[in-house]
């Protein structure tokens, strides 16, 4: 079995499912104590799990999407056939991985959508000219 995809860290997938979690415990409100607590686990091993450097077995994937009310297939979501060592190169962009879940990503991500395209437009050459200028200052 491959553990990873040929670079040092967690595996795609297991960083890809930590991430979902992530961001829907935060979306749904909770803390990583809440959803150790409903697992019957401590909260470092749920940061362990978000961060996918520990792998989340079957039946606790299956314990965190009935706590979540989500289906287990929201976890692999944006998870692209590319992504998977052997499988053929989809059209679709593989899932970005390399920006923190905050609560504020999140709710960028959840409140774009109801902007109309103009809008979505405007937001993005805000946040691109804000990351712009940050840059020079560095």
């Amino acid at each position: 079995m491959i553990r990873r995809s040929g670079t040092e860290g967690p595996h795609l997938v297991d960083r890809h499912v930590g991430r979902r979690v992530c961001e829907k415990r935060i979306a749904l409100g909770y803390n990583q104590t809440d959803l150790g607590q409903a697992l019957g686990v401590t909260f470092q091993q749920v940061q362990k799990y978000e961060k996918g450097a520990n792998r989340i077995s079957a039946s606790k994937l299956w314990d965190i999407a009935r706590f979540f009310g989500v289906d287990i297939g929201y976890f692999f979501e944006g998870l692209t056939k590319a992504a998977q060592p052997g499988m053929a190169e989809d059209e679709a962009e593989p899932f970005v991985h390399d920006f923190p879940a905050t609560r504020q990503t999140i709710e960028i991500g959840r409140l774009a959508p109801r902007l109309s395209s103009r809008q979505q437009k405007l937001v993005v050459d805000l946040m691109r000219e804000l990351v712009e200028e940050a840059a020079e200052a560095d």
